[in-house]
């Protein structure tokens, strides 16, 4: 029996990188998906590849740093299926890159915005469907390794990370005894299109902050992702996993 058969899933920011990988291996393990992203032309590409292999699978175009947005995805997935099991909130963007004193503050709040207030959103409605509709779940927040450290330039990133980390511990703590567990993954720097626009000494200088050698893919993300969403990971919330490439270990 594949992993997540008839589960009813929703993936946010599921156009490209660790959304799109993520969205593929749920698709490949039985899942049936709503897939959320501002990019239409990228996300439809996504569900009809998945389609035409046979999954069920949906797109809403959605941004995740709106409340009223993150209702109606959990809405549609009710409407579609009658239920709501799984949920990834993994829609993020990079922010700018500037010290703390220099850093705008219309940068600050769109970061804040998208990264921590839109996980808060999702997970707020995704938890209210959960309890309705079948008393239970695993809701997955994609962090970072920094939400566990800092770095610098990045101060609205970093803020928001960790403010994800947070939401997620208080959520499993709250929920979990209800049947809904509530994890948090931290990649580190994976190779996906945030950072396309590197040039190669920047790359190159992210490739040496992970003791492995190299940056990190979506496909290896997305494992990580179906073990929490899957029963084999059932007596596993409120927890906050790395996969960083020894990037923590340092």
């Amino acid at each position: 029996m594949k992993a997540l058969e008839n589960k009813i899933a929703i993936i946010t920011g599921a156009g490209s990188g660790i959304g799109k990988a993520t969205a593929e291996l749920f698709a490949k393990e039985g899942a049936k998906l709503i897939l959320t992203d501002l990019n239409e032309e990228n996300t439809q590409k996504v569900v009809s590849s998945l389609t035409e292999k046979g999954a069920e699978a949906y797109f809403l175009k959605a941004d995740a740093g709106s409340a009223k947005d993150a209702k109606k995805t959990v809405d549609f997935a009710i409407e579609k299926f009658g239920r709501l099991d799984i949920a990834v909130n993994n829609a993020g963007i990079g922010g700018d890159t500037s010290p703390t004193a220099e850093h705008a503050i219309d940068s600050w709040d769109k970061t804040i915005n998208i990264n921590l207030s839109g996980v808060f959103y999702g997970t707020h409605y995704q938890i209210k469907a959960m309890l309705e509709n079948s008393n239970s779940g695993s809701i997955i927040n994609i962090a970072s390794i920094l939400g566990q450290v800092g770095f610098a330039n990045s101060p609205a990133y970093v803020a928001a990370k960790h403010g994800v980390v947070g939401l997620t511990k208080t959520a499993a703590l709250e929920y979990s005894a209800k049947g809904i567990r509530v994890n948090a993954v931290g990649p580190a720097f994976i190779d996906t299109p945030l950072l396309e626009n590197l040039d190669k000494e920047v790359y190159d200088q992210l490739v040496g902050l992970h003791p492995i050698g190299r940056l990190g893919k979506s496909e290896e993300v997305a494992e990580l992702i179906l073990w929490l969403a899957g029963e084999k990971s059932s007596f596993v919330t409120g927890s906050y996993y790395a996969v960083d490439g020894g990037y923590l270990a340092q």
